[in-house]
């Protein structure tokens, strides 16, 4: 006798345009993947009547434990994770999603000093951050994703060595982009370093914090997370 497959619940924090993106999808398509949505969160309710199914809205988010997902996507605001990440990860797997990048001025969300440089660039580009990642995270939580990964890949380096710059350019109209560069030691037989360069273009309108191509990425990564296992999986 065949037994039937068990529908993984994904549960989504956040109702912004990658939220809404990601419950219409498991909405549509989750079947064909076996997914369902477990619950869906936002800290203003009002955003998803009309767009949600009123039984898989979740009013107060600390009973996340009652709808058991078995997948929390968390995008909304960096307190929440921080708030709740290590209370999620008992009960489910979870997965943030944020993406850092040069961009148009009006694509960053900034904080202190960083903002004020922002604000008084009078339309030039401009490098609003060079130096460790550590120092930038608190400075720019909604930007900085893709480094703070890159430092704890890199887990030699870590967070103080791994070297992080925000670029705000004006002339960035259609797209974000992200450039990383590795360098490794020097050849003793050359005298040269090892070097790698890459280059990312993410199409996107100024004042996006997220490209569009990155929506897809968030869709790829929700099917292929299937557990953590007790490990931290950078996707």
């Amino acid at each position: 006798m065949a037994h039937e497959r068990k529908s993984r619940r994904i549960g989504i924090v956040g109702f912004g345009h990658l939220g809404q993106y990601l419950t219409e999808i498991i909405e549509e398509q989750g079947h064909q993947y076996g997914l369902e949505l477990a619950f869906v969160w936002n800290r203003n309710q009002k955003k998803m009547e009309g767009k949600v199914r009123k039984e898989v809205q979740l009013e107060d988010l600390s009973m996340f434990v009652e709808r058991c997902a078995d997948l929390i996507v968390e995008v909304a605001h960096p307190q929440i994770i921080k708030d709740y990440g290590e209370e999620f990860l008992k009960h489910a797997d979870c997965m943030g999603l944020k993406v850092t990048m040069s961009k148009h001025p009006d694509s960053f969300k900034l904080r202190g000093h960083l903002q004020e440089l922002k604000e008084s660039m009078k339309g030039q580009r401009v490098v609003l951050y060079d130096g460790s990642v550590r120092n930038l995270c608190e400075l720019a939580p909604n930007n900085v994703n893709t480094m703070a990964a890159a430092a704890m890949a890199g887990h030699t380096l870590g967070f103080d060595r791994v070297q992080g710059s925000l670029v705000a350019d004006p002339g960035l109209l259609n797209f974000h982009m992200v450039d990383i560069e590795v360098t490794g030691p020097v050849s003793k037989s050359s005298g040269c370093e090892f070097t790698v360069k890459t280059s990312r273009r993410n199409p996107a309108p100024p004042g996006e914090v997220t490209g569009m191509a990155t929506y897809t990425s968030f869709w790829s990564s929700v099917l292929n997370c299937t557990g953590h296992g007790g490990k931290l999986f950078l996707c």
